[in-house]
């Protein structure tokens, strides 16, 4: 054990006067080796360890209980010598303090003291500001470089003094003296008293011709019917008639087929009601004046350029859109809707002042006839302003079905990506032909359109050839929706081929042959193989030469000839061109003939086929036994 002491208390590199915790350390290990060598005595040193252990921790708070009392005594005796300094040191700032306000209002006293010497200054100045004449400024329009340039200054001399003639000009010629103005209003007061003279006399001379109109109408009717009523009668009508005693509107007598006296008709009249509200600026009064007049007799293309020659005015709407605006509105009030050519006006105008919103409305809740430009116009609208395309494009749908242009109405439908609805609209009319279809898929190359016009549709054949959209799409420099339609048909695999060439009723053979060669030069080999299987696998199908293409149809016509012949297939027979023979596909118009003769009486065939073979070397070379057997 003190071995170990005098080791650890050299590793620790303490003496017997160094700090205590290392030896307190030390002795503890060596009571806890003590401890678990001497078993017996374990209880007894551990408890005196115990005790050891307290009587260290004991020293060591003492130690710390005595440094922090140690330090605080410090503090206390050093609190009167503190107490001085503060009080000397609060001592010194109050002298300054009292150094710096003095400072501060001497300051403050010569600031008011020159506060107040310049406020003196500038009344003195201002005084001789007053008296003195500024006798010099800037030329106006000048720079100060410029107005010492003797160059410059004859310019601007020059230029003053064309601005003197020219305002000298037109103070003779757009000012007038007070006392012209005078002469001017008192001649106004002459005219507006002759107006007044000739708007009585004219409606004095308008009341006369009513009452002449309608007593001229009254007797032309008298005298139509025979003169069925007593003059008398006709008298008393026409005393009894508003219009003669000067009441409006004016009215006609009608007379019936009996003789009798008919209901009074009301005659409208364009007089100066329409034509003073136009002179007078009133336009939306004027608008609704001849919407509301009786059959329509303001609206018209007249009544139009009338509204038209108004022009723009600032600040308010344009007259002839309200002139539109108030005829359309009403146009349900009348039997007949607005004719076609104020339509077409209407609808250019509205379109005109960017109201695509009124054009909207008017077609799609007002009485108007429709025509193919109203719809072209409100297409070509659409194409300038992207943003409302759709909806230009939708308003031409209805007028184009309006007008029964289907073919147009199908392309808008194309044009605003409803695909299924325009395959409907083709199906619903069956008057499009293979030429309108190639042509819509010219200018609408949707693959989603394609794929719904050639393949079946609930239980439907396909509307259009494959074959014909490829070979079309690749000839007219489409070759991109070509590569993707090939693509689609390439991810179906045989099957899709197969039932492409089997529900295909438009093509022939050759056509997918040439679309299998369109394949092979787009790098589609896969796809250029299965459309070849397909062909060659179908029955009755081979590779023929071109040499042979000559007589690729001998066999049809051999049969048509003598199925349709007036004659006995014997007699038809002998005028069959020489040229048949002379190859061995002959062998199948033989078969033919076979097929035929056998309508007819069997011994006059044989009779006759055998004058045909005896005239015929040819045919008699390819005829062989067993022909002669069935025949």
């Amino acid at each position: 054990m003190q071995r170990y002491i005098i080791t650890e208390t050299k590793r620790v590199g303490c003496n017997e006067k160094g700090p205590a915790d290392e030896y307190y350390t030390i002795y503890r290990n060596v009571f806890d080796k003590v401890i678990d060598y001497v078993s017996a005595y374990k209880v007894i040193l551990t408890s005196i360890k115990k005790e050891y252990d307290a009587f260290i921790e004991t020293i060591k708070k003492g130690r710390k209980t005595a440094f922090y009392l140690h330090g605080k005594l410090k503090v206390l005796a050093a609190e009167p010598t503190a107490l001085v300094y503060h009080q000397r040191r609060a001592i010194q700032l109050e002298a300054k303090v009292r150094i710096i306000e003095n400072n501060s209002t001497k300051i403050q006293l010569q600031i008011d003291q020159m506060k107040q010497m310049r406020a003196e200054y500038d009344k003195e100045e201002v005084k001789l500001c007053a008296s003195n004449r500024q006798l010099w400024r800037p030329i106006p329009g000048m720079t100060l470089q410029e107005s010492v340039s003797l160059e410059a200054l004859n310019k601007y001399k020059q230029h003053l003094e064309d601005k003197y003639i020219k305002r000298k000009q037109d103070l003779t010629t757009e000012y007038v003296s007070a006392q012209k103005k005078v002469e001017l209003d008192e001649e106004m007061t002459v005219l507006l008293k002759r107006r007044d003279i000739a708007e009585s006399l004219n409606r004095d001379l308008q009341f006369r011709h009513q009452r002449m109109q309608v007593i001229s109408h009254t007797l032309t009717t008298w005298l139509k019917h025979n003169m069925r009523i007593p003059f008398q009668d006709v008298v008393e009508i026409i005393r009894n008639t508003k219009a003669v005693y000067g009441s409006s509107p004016v009215s006609f007598i009608s007379m019936n087929k009996d003789g009798s006296v008919g209901k009074n008709t009301e005659c409208f009249s364009t007089g100066p009601g329409f034509n003073e509200l136009i002179s007078n600026g009133e336009y939306e009064k004027a608008a609704c004046f001849a919407a509301n007049s009786p059959r329509r007799i303001l609206q018209n293309i007249g009544t139009m350029n009338k509204f038209k020659a108004v022009g723009k005015i600032r600040g308010k709407p344009l007259p002839l859109l309200l002139f539109f605006e108030a005829i359309f509105s009403r146009s349900h009030a009348f039997k007949r809707p607005v004719n076609a050519d104020l339509t077409l006006e209407g609808i250019k105008c509205g379109l005109s002042e960017k109201r695509l919103d009124l054009v909207t409305h008017w077609v799609t809740q007002e009485k108007l006839t429709f025509s193919e430009k109203a719809g072209d116009v409100i297409v070509a609208y659409g194409e300038q302003n992207t943003y409302y395309k759709p909806r230009c494009l939708a308003l031409a749908q209805i007028i184009y079905n309006e007008c029964h242009l289907h073919k147009k109405a199908l392309l808008c439908l194309c044009k605003q990506g409803r695909i299924h609805e325009a395959v409907e609209h083709i199906q619903q009319f069956k008057d499009f032909t293979s030429d309108d279809l190639i042509m819509l898929i010219t200018v609408c190359p949707h693959i989603e359109l394609i794929k719904c016009l050639t393949q079946e549709r609930y239980g439907k054949p396909p509307i259009f050839s494959f074959v014909l959209t490829v070979l079309h799409v690749f000839s007219a420099d489409m070759k991109k929706v070509g590569i993707k339609l090939l693509q689609e048909v390439s991810k179906g695999g045989k099957d899709l081929i197969e039932h492409l060439v089997m529900g295909d009723s438009f093509c022939s053979f050759e056509k997918w042959q040439e679309m299998a060669n369109i394949c092979l030069q787009n790098g589609f080999e896969n796809l250029f193989n299965d459309i070849m299987s397909v062909l060659r696998s179908q029955a009755g199908v081979s590779e023929i030469s071109e040499d042979d293409s000559f007589y690729l149809m001998e066999h049809v016509f051999c049969i048509y000839w003598y199925s349709h012949s007036p004659m006995d297939p014997c007699q038809s027979f002998l005028g069959v061109p020489k040229y048949l023979w002379g190859s061995d596909t002959s062998l199948s118009a033989i078969q033919s003939l076979d097929a035929v003769a056998s309508k007819w009486c069997l011994a006059s065939t044989l009779e006759r086929m055998t004058e045909v073979a005896m005239t015929g070397e040819e045919l008699a070379s390819h005829y062989t036994d067993q022909q002669q057997t069935k025949v």
